[in-house]
Formats: C-alpha cells, structure tokens, sequence
C-alpha cells in the first residue's frame, strides 16, 4: 500500500463549499454539506465554516465565482483553517488555481472519500482497490496536483501516491494502475474459488448506504463480531459468516456501504468486491430511516444494485433505526394513538411500496429482531424449495 505522509491532526479545521446548480435547492445542498462534514470528522477534521453560492454553472478556472473565492480568503485572514473540502469534484487546474489564491490545501469530495477509504482499508484486497482508485483520480489531475500535495503537506487529502517521491511521470503512473489491476485479478480468481466452494447453500448481502447499521445487524444475526462504528465506511471488505435459523442455514455477507457522487474509479475498483451482491440469492436493503434523506438514499442504493446488475432480486428492505425515529418525529405532546397512528400509515405506505417485503426494527434496542428473522427463514426456504428440493431438512 501507499506510504501515508503523516495521521491526520484530530483537531484539523476545515471549510466546507457547496454550489446550488440548475435543478437543486439550497435546503438541499445544506443536507449534502452535512454529509460533507459527517465525511470530514470521519477524516479527522472539524468543518468550522460553510460557503453555498448559487450558480447557473461552475466556473471553469475556480469552481466557484471570483467574488465567492474573495469571501472565503477574506474569512481566512482571521480564522484558522487547513483544508478547503468541495462538495463536487474538481479538474487539477481547479485545485491549483484555488490554492494559489487561498493558499490553503484544497480537495473535493472524491478526494475526501478516497482518503477515508486508505484509512479503512485492512486486508491486500481492499488496499490494493483504494490504490488503483487513487492512482486512476490523480493521473489526469498530475500538473496540479503533485505541485500541491508537495507545497501544503499533509492531513486529509493527501493519503495517497506521490507523497514518497516526485513520482510526476504518466508513464510510472500508468505502470502502477497495470500492476494493480493484475494483482486484483489473482485475489478476485481466488476469492472466486473460495465462493464456489461454499457448496448449496442459500447466499444473503445486507446493502445499504453507509452508516444505515449493516454490521449491527450482521452481529445480531449471525452472533459474531463484525466491526461496527458510528462513522461513514467502518466495513471495507466483505465478511461473510454461515447463519442457521431453525436449523436452515445460510451465508449472511456485510459489504461495503453505498454513497451519494461516489468516485468513479471507486466503483470500478471495487466492483470486484460487490461480486458477493451480484451472486447473492437474496438481498437484505437497510436504511435509516430516522435519517431526513432517507428515501434519496434508498435510491441512491438502488441505483447502484441497477448499475451492478443486482436489481432483479428477491430483496427485503429492513428500515432500521425506528427508535430514533420515533425519538426525532413524536414529541412529547403527542398522545400514544396519534404516534399509533403516524407508526401505521408509515408502515402502510412501505409495505405497499416493497410488496409486502419491509419490516420495521431497531438494531441498537433489537426490537422487532425476531419478525426479521422469520423474514428471513420465510425467504430462504422458499429459495431451498426452488433450487434444491431435495434438501428436505431445510425446508421446515
């Protein structure tokens, strides 16, 4: 893996800069900017300040407009700040003629993400994955981008190639990407050996978009320890575990969490890693819902599983998080019916939505486990019937 220059200062500072383009709100770039920042303390970093400027289009030299950029160097001169995150992703020139103003380390959400990712990755898989979608985001940015990791240093941005050497050339660059695909062949060859000799049994992915509590409920479910954080992107690499409910068994995976404006390079690189969605027989969808963008999210998902061929699955979708959703939703006013009441038509309406396949839980206080795992069982040996009938003892 990439030598890392230096761990990110907890107390780094950093500005947040979104645009509202054509088609969006400011309501709803403030709710991207939250995520912005839930990205940024994951990296290590404090956002202090948020800059929105409307704009029919990006600028092409800075992003954002001339007057907008004078602002932000204005707040510089009495605050303290050691990184500028965009919201969206910006060419190399942008970078540069950014920071040759601001004179401030400057990155953009794809950035960002990536550097989360080096920090997640643990195992030669997912580490070899975050390296190629690193070197695939810097080679068309090399002009500017080399010049700016080697003049402001590190912290979060800057947990990628070239900070060993000046390592500028495309050629060395492109030699780098070559290698690591072919490393990524050999470990997807014997990842793919490894799935084949699971033998018959019945596969389920939880997916989702990050920080839904996917490795919560795989803990729950399959009684292990999957690590599980209150932070964007806590599981990287897939964990698979065999389940047995009523002596039915099963192979239950946690896989890596969805985002909105994912890289690109991310994806392609750890397309391999969704392997396990794609061959999975059933698809477990966890959302959160206490959280106020939810149902984007869930397309955001969906979207996803579309673009990785995995849509046409049974799938059950297990809107998580109840308790806290009841805690944002009902005050203290409310009488018990009324609550009853918003409780049914929310139901109502999902169930109808997911014909008849949502179930409504809390992982944290494990409410409504039980009925997930009846769920479950229900679909799994529906499944065993289908393909395998003469498996007998996994059907009841």
């Amino acid at each position: 893996m990439i030598e890392r220059r230096q761990n990110v200062d907890s107390a780094e500072k950093a500005i947040l800069v979104g645009v509202v383009q054509k088609g969006q709100t400011e309501a709803e770039v403030q709710e991207n900017l939250d995520e912005l920042a839930f990205l940024a303390e994951t990296a290590g970093a404090l956002s202090q300040k948020r800059f929105i400027q409307k704009l029919a289009k990006p600028d092409s030299r800075s992003f954002i407009g001339k007057g907008k950029l004078e602002e932000i160097k204005a707040y510089l001169a009495n605050h303290e700040a050691r990184v500028i995150i965009f919201d969206d992703e910006l060419s190399g020139s942008q970078i540069t003629h950014i920071e040759e103003v601001l004179d401030v380390k400057t990155i953009d959400r794809s950035d960002l993400i990536l550097d989360i990712f080096a920090r997640r990755a643990k195992t030669a898989r997912a580490k070899a994955q975050v390296e190629l979608a690193q070197y695939q985001y810097i080679l068309p940015r090399l002009r500017g981008m080399w010049k700016h990791l080697e003049r402001l240093g590190g912290g979060i941005g800057t947990r990628g190639p070239g900070e060993t050497e000046i390592e500028t050339d495309r050629r060395i660059v492109r030699d780098k990407i070559s290698l690591l695909k072919k490393r990524l062949k050999e470990i997807d060859k014997q990842s793919f050996t490894q799935r084949k000799e699971r033998g018959e049994l019945i596969r389920v992915s939880l997916v989702g978009y990050t920080n839904v509590g996917k490795s919560t409920l795989m803990n729950l479910l399959s009684k292990s320890d999957v690590f599980a954080e209150n932070k964007l992107f806590a599981t990287l690499d897939t964990t698979t575990r065999k389940v047995v409910f009523e002596n039915t068994p099963f192979l239950l995976s946690d896989t890596v969490g969805f985002i909105r404006k994912l890289p690109h390079h991310l994806i392609e690189s750890f397309k391999s890693t969704l392997d396990e969605v794609r061959e999975a027989d059933i698809l477990l969808h966890v959302v959160d819902i206490s959280h106020p963008q939810y149902e984007q999210q869930m397309g955001t998902v969906n979207k996803t599983l579309q673009e990785i061929d995995a849509f046409d699955k049974p799938i059950v979708t297990i809107f998580n998080k109840m308790d806290v959703y009841e805690e944002r939703t009902f005050d203290e006013w409310l009488n018990v019916d009324a609550k009853k009441e918003i409780l049914k038509d929310l139901e109502e309406r999902w169930e109808l939505a997911t014909n008849g396949n949502a179930v409504f839980v809390s992982a944290t206080e494990r409410k409504n486990i039980a009925t997930l795992r009846d769920r479950i069982l229900e679909k799994v040996r529906i499944l065993y019937k289908e393909r395998y009938p003469y498996k007998t003892e996994y059907l009841y």
